[in-house]
């Protein structure tokens, strides 16, 4: 906050405040007990009644749809201080993205989108300011649903291209070379042609830089337990879900959390760097 302060950027005390002084506003927190703090905690953005200053609240954090669905429902519960041009109440979308660290700095993000879609279409300048697309998903909690299975989706397929890279190195293939194969090939996809886990084999991603700055393995490892639980919830087998956890987790566990989640190419197979 200093810093920003220092900048003569806008800031606050307690996310109350942000709330009284806001019209829409935009939240993107590590987990449901984060968004739950700064949504009902004290001096939270709805801690001070049920007469709201903002009309549209967007989170955009990963989190258990089933929260995102409850706190949809509590802020529609709520009425506007000031009334908005086609809304009685305060809506709330959640919004999730994709593309991390990368797409968030060149600002080509994609946002998935839940809630009411009127809400959705008032707001959709507002996605298009800060990312490339946005997706409609449904109603309360489908945005997020999206996402846990957009990640579910990543962490396997990032497992899958490193696991093959891995074999490949072992079996005196330069991971260069069998990159070049997969990306011409059906094996191609954004783990292997955008997002590469091998150090040395292409520039400008987390892997060329000791797998600093981009998405962390204990966010994956959080967001394959939310899959997981929505699974058990809805009675759907999940192997390849809880293997995936499984692996993330061990990667946490052996002090690589704050690493990016492709280095699990070598810190779990482990695979070597290109040379």
């Amino acid at each position: 906050m200093k810093i920003f302060s220092e900048r003569g950027i806008l800031t606050k005390e307690s996310p109350f405040e942000v709330a009284d002084s806001s019209d829409v506003l935009i939240t993107m927190l590590p987990s449901s007990n984060h968004v739950l703090d700064v949504y009902t905690g004290r001096n939270g953005l709805l801690s001070h009644g049920n007469t709201l200053g903002p009309w549209l609240f967007i989170d955009s954090s990963t989190i258990d749809p089933q929260m995102s669905r409850k706190l949809s429902a509590t802020i529609a519960d709520c009425s506007l201080k000031r009334k908005r041009d086609g809304f009685e109440v305060p809506a709330m979308l959640d919004a999730p993205v994709s593309g991390g660290v990368l797409a968030a700095q060149a600002g080509t993000l994609t946002f998935m989108v839940g809630g009411l879609e009127e809400a959705y279409v008032a707001a959709k300048p507002l996605f298009l300011s800060m990312g490339k697309s946005t997706i409609y998903c449904g109603g309360a909690g489908n945005g997020s649903a999206a996402k846990i299975c957009n990640n579910l989706a990543m962490a396997v397929s990032m497992l899958g291209v490193s696991e093959a890279l891995a074999l490949g190195q072992k079996l005196g293939i330069a991971a260069s070379t069998l990159t070049k194969i997969f990306n011409s090939s059906s094996a191609r996809c954004w783990s292997s042609d955008t997002y590469n886990p091998v150090p040395g084999v292409m520039d400008g991603v987390p892997a060329s830089r000791n797998y600093d700055g981009g998405f962390a393995s204990k966010l994956m490892a959080k967001d394959l337990n939310l899959a997981a639980e929505s699974a058990k919830e809805v009675g759907l087998e999940f192997p390849l879900t809880s293997q995936a956890e499984k692996i993330f987790t061990q990667l946490c566990n052996d002090g690589h959390g704050m690493k990016d989640f492709s280095c699990v190419f070598r810190h779990y197979y482990p695979g070597n760097d290109e040379l």
